[in-house]
């Protein structure tokens, strides 16, 4: 096949203890899925948070560059940490009870919103998508394949920032488990080997500025550390 033009790369992310990458087709992120963040955000109340699905472009994924340039058009960028699954296997209409066979691995990821302009969309009944879709917008640390580590369902999962703690939480404490996860999208679309999904957020986030140091850890999982410039 001739193309126009060279075709972009293929994002991908390294494979903990392998010369290994795991090439990235789609990202999905899951919103209000951790029921005390639901509630500070005003988008879902306590007693019965409804976690939300949305999308973001493969090529927002940012590995191994430690430095973050801060994104345009907006004045309040907010990290949010999240447990990060990669899809290994497709799908469609997976069983829970078989959905972790479908996992590949496990990461520590970073769901970076300019909140302003997620303000803006929801105010206007606008698509979120610009809020969520810009170079840098997902940061990622290598992944933990299952195969050697597991699958986590509990275990501390914290943000720091400048050394101050800004989130911490369970990974027990999430409204949709991983498995629930890909049952659920695999029942509105085709999960596909290169899917990874983005699981939510505790209670917590804040902006952050330029100079700023984030560092977060999921128990069992990994660490990210980042420098917003």
């Amino acid at each position: 096949m001739r193309y126009a033009f060279p075709a972009p790369s293929i994002p991908s992310i390294p494979v903990l203890g392998s010369s290994e990458r795991f090439p990235v087709r789609r990202i999905y992120t899951i919103g209000r899925n951790y029921a005390d963040h639901a509630a500070e955000t005003g988008l879902g109340s306590a007693s019965e948070p409804v976690p939300g699905i949305s999308l973001k472009p493969s090529d927002s994924i940012w590995v191994e560059d430690r430095e973050l340039p801060y994104p345009p058009m907006t004045e309040q960028l907010d990290p949010e940490i999240e447990l990060v699954v990669a899809i290994g296997r497709d799908g469609t209409n997976v069983m829970k009870a078989d959905a972790l066979e479908h996992v590949f691995g496990y990461a520590v990821g970073y769901d970076m919103i300019r909140r302003d302009i997620m303000r803006e969309c929801i105010a206007n009944e606008h698509s979120w998508d610009l809020c969520k879709s810009f170079s840098g917008a997902s940061p990622v640390s290598e992944l933990r394949p299952a195969s050697d580590f597991g699958h986590p369902n509990s275990g501390n999962i914290t943000l720091e920032i400048n050394g101050e703690l800004r989130q911490q939480g369970n990974l027990s404490q999430m409204i949709w488990d991983t498995a629930d996860i890909i049952a659920r999208l695999s029942s509105y679309c085709s999960l596909r080997s290169g899917d990874i999904i983005f699981t939510g957020t505790p209670k917590g986030p804040k902006p952050v500025e330029r100079g700023d140091k984030l560092s977060g850890v999921i128990e069992g999982v990994g660490h990210l550390e980042l420098e917003i410039v």
